[in-house]
């Protein structure tokens, strides 16, 4: 069970984190956090492992928690402010893959150990950022895109724009999760793992995602109390 208290602990502290972030440093503690968990996620994706019965890929959660910060961002600021996120993240995306692509190719020295380790892993995160940027992109302008819709509609439903917030965090997050894992998927493992494999990942990261997304409103709830109690920008 040691995967599964993992997985469970993360989801604790991850989304803990981006309350904290948006608690203590505003919407610029979520643009920094939206960066962090972009670049982790990236290297975390590397690792398969099982949980829960299903063979999966790390960093779902770390990918969720974007998803989470352009809900906050989207219901308590504005639409531009969450594609800004986006836009951080995508930047910081790209430096840091030049970046870790300029360690690899450093000539280590005699006593060094740790090229090796750095050239497994980093050999394949141009792959995978390439893949996670196009997917990354295509997935939260969508669903920033979907927030904003469903907002116009809870609003003409419930005759308050306040009401309805469950609606349209989940019916654009589970919507624009489905289109990321498909499409990640699809481009950063066609070819390094079977069929199987592959939808097996694809099954078991929407699962998760749908899980992460339903556990997210609370905390999109408590970012609006927040908001709420200390409206001026930080």
């Amino acid at each position: 069970m040691t995967n599964e208290i993992l997985l469970v602990a993360s989801i604790v502290l991850i989304y803990g984190g981006v309350i904290v972030f948006y608690k203590f440093f505003g919407k610029s503690g979520l643009f920094a956090f939206s960066i962090l968990a972009t670049v982790l996620a990236n290297i975390e994706v590397l690792l398969v492992v099982d949980a829960f019965k299903m063979e999966m890929t790390l960093g779902n959660v770390l990918f969720a928690s974007t998803f989470l910060i352009t809900d906050i961002l989207s219901e308590n600021h504005d639409g531009k402010t969450a594609k800004k996120a986006v836009a951080m993240s995508t930047t910081a995306s790209i430096f840091f893959i030049i970046l870790s692509q300029m360690w690899i190719n450093f000539v280590p020295s005699e006593s060094d150990w740790a090229m090796g380790a750095f050239q497994t892993i980093f050999a394949n995160t141009p792959r995978m950022i390439l893949a996670s940027l196009s997917v990354y992109l295509i997935s939260q302008l969508l669903d920033v895109w979907l927030y904003h819709r469903w907002w116009d509609f809870t609003t003409k439903r419930f005759g308050d724009s306040r009401r309805g917030l469950w609606v349209r965090n989940n019916g654009s997050t589970l919507i624009s999760q489905m289109a990321n894992t498909c499409l990640f998927t699809l481009f950063a493992f066609y070819g390094m793992y079977d069929f199987d494999t592959m939808i097996s990942i694809m099954v078991s990261s929407y699962v998760i995602f749908i899980v992460t997304s339903l556990l997210d409103t609370p905390m999109v709830y408590l970012a609006r109390r927040i908001h709420e109690a200390a409206p001026e920008d930080k």
